[in-house]
């Protein structure tokens, strides 16, 4: 293997990008930080709390407040894994397990206005490099290899289709127990989108350097497959795209 011990992962919602982080994660040894996990933290946190999420001010001291902590999933025989509920990590906030309580769909409509906050993102970034800099990790988000770890030394862009990301969403919503209405979900997708792409603080772009990976109707073992390959210095970047 080379020396690759950081990858950077980016995309939008429902891409496929946390799936593929964390079967990627697995096979490498690597710790897996999915850092949207931290900003809808901040966002619950700002719901229970009755902290107008319009507040910038408000979030922003939240954020700075809160103990937010990603710990790996142990499965059976004490190897990391999937947890019974079909996790694939533990979000504490302020040591509560809110692993699921941030999938919501409340927090969903709220997140991407959160994350947008300066405040917000400089302290998220600021815990999100710490991690970063032990090396061994597989880092996705919607900043990492532009703002976050700009020099790592794989940068990765996954995306898919607008309503190839809604049907996602909607099966997830239906398996949690939740109601969920395709056309709405839909619009919200391109909501967030929008919101995220034209953010004046850290949008969501591909790095420069990025390889660019959509997964639209592509199985993700081919897809975590080819990319074990990349890792193992057998670059083919025909066969990514």
């Amino acid at each position: 293997m080379n020396d690759i011990n950081v990858i950077a992962i980016d995309g939008p919602a429902a891409s496929g990008k946390s799936t593929i982080s964390q079967l990627l994660a697995e096979r490498l040894g690597f710790l897996f930080l999915d850092t949207g996990c931290m900003y809808r933290a901040v966002t619950l946190a700002a719901l229970r709390r009755g902290i107008a999420v319009t507040d910038e001010t408000a979030v922003t001291h939240l954020a700075q407040e809160i103990d937010i902590d990603i710990q790996p999933e142990t499965g059976a025989g004490g190897r990391h894994g999937r947890h019974s509920d079909g996790r694939h990590y533990t979000v504490l906030l302020d040591g509560q397990d809110t692993t699921w309580a941030i999938r919501t769909p409340a927090v969903d409509a709220h997140v991407s206005q959160v994350s947008s906050y300066l405040g917000v993102r400089q302290e998220m970034v600021q815990r999100q490099r710490l991690l970063g800099a032990r090396g061994g990790i597989v880092m996705v988000g919607r900043d990492i290899g532009t703002v976050v770890m700009p020099d790592a030394p794989l940068k990765l862009y996954i995306t898919a289709t607008a309503e190839e990301r809604a049907r996602r969403r909607w099966h997830d919503r239906r398996r949690q127990g939740h109601e969920a209405d395709y056309d709405a979900i839909l619009a919200d997708v391109k909501r967030r989108d929008g919101i995220d792409s034209s953010r004046e603080h850290s949008p969501l772009r591909p790095a420069a350097d990025a390889l660019m990976i959509d997964t639209t109707g592509r199985p993700v073992d081919e897809i975590v497959e080819a990319l074990m390959s990349l890792v193992k210095g057998q670059y083919s970047v025909s066969s990514m795209q």
